[in-house]
């Protein structure tokens, strides 16, 4: 999204706890992105589809139903979803999109640690169904489930918020079934949704002194300043802090957590 958000990606692989990152191919600083991760080579990379909300790949008089008035993938995320779903035109400029993304992330000549979607938009089923068909061919051998077990959350933060969980939890167990049946990698749970953009050293250390067994996503957004470029709403320079905090590297070294990329996890 911006170089200060890639130095805050940087600095919590090299001084902190960060394992795996998801590269915005359209982004603003996408370059400066790719060659901060060629010189770490221990860091995991996925895409990071962006289908709303951000800029497209292809250009904008390609995919008119994707587009606002001002070139950028449209932020009205509901109607959009409507349109892909029962517009055909729409659909195809969908697939063309999507298929655009993972082949400019194939041309950086990075491995393809994992696939996830801006706002979670591969809940949505049709985008769901093209991500599944389109990353075959690129060699996707791991997608993002976005399920965040709200007890836990609840149980650590009794004001964690989960208003949309009722609305998401079908597209969540139709995604995870589908990812299932196609043989794809995905932690069994993930982290972040309930507290985007506000994963502080208190509420990490809390997650990692109970983390439940099995395979895990923690998600954050580390940035060196949040007054440039960083996602609306999300305090970057507090997630990055907490991600190099000393007593989240002891407490992360004392869980015996097994870490690393999606990949590190894949099923042989």
């Amino acid at each position: 999204m911006s170089q200060e958000v890639n130095e805050g990606v940087e600095r919590a692989h090299r001084e902190g706890i960060l394992t795996a990152a998801s590269l915005m191919v359209g982004g603003a600083a996408a370059d400066d992105a790719m060659r901060r991760a060629r010189l770490l080579p221990s860091l995991r990379v996925g895409l990071h589809l962006v289908l709303v909300d951000g800029r497209p790949v292809l250009p904008p008089e390609r995919i008119p139903h994707l587009v606002a008035g001002d070139g950028r993938l449209r932020s009205d995320l509901a109607m959009a979803g409507i349109e892909m779903f029962v517009r055909p035109s729409a659909r195809r400029e969908l697939a063309a999109e999507i298929e655009a993304q993972f082949a400019a992330y194939h041309a950086t000549g990075l491995p393809l640690d994992h696939v996830d979607a801006h706002h979670h938009f591969h809940l949505h089923p049709t985008v769901c169904a093209q991500v599944l068909t389109i990353g075959r061919r690129y060699g996707m051998k791991a997608l993002r489930v976005p399920r965040e077990p709200g007890d836990i959350v609840r149980r650590l933060d009794t004001d964690a918020s989960h208003r949309r969980g009722w609305l998401t939890g079908p597209w969540v167990t139709l995604l995870a079934r589908r990812v299932r049946r196609h043989g794809l990698t995905a932690p069994q749970r993930v982290f972040g949704l309930a507290w985007s953009g506000a994963m502080t050293e208190e509420r990490i250390a809390r997650l990692l002194q109970n983390l439940p067994e099995g395979l895990t996503e923690i998600y954050c957004h580390p940035a060196v300043d949040v007054a440039r470029g960083a996602a609306s709403g999300c305090r970057g320079t507090d997630e990055l802090a907490a991600l190099i905090a000393p007593g989240v590297k002891q407490l992360l070294l004392a869980s015996g957590a097994r870490t690393g990329g999606f990949a590190d996890f894949a099923s042989s």
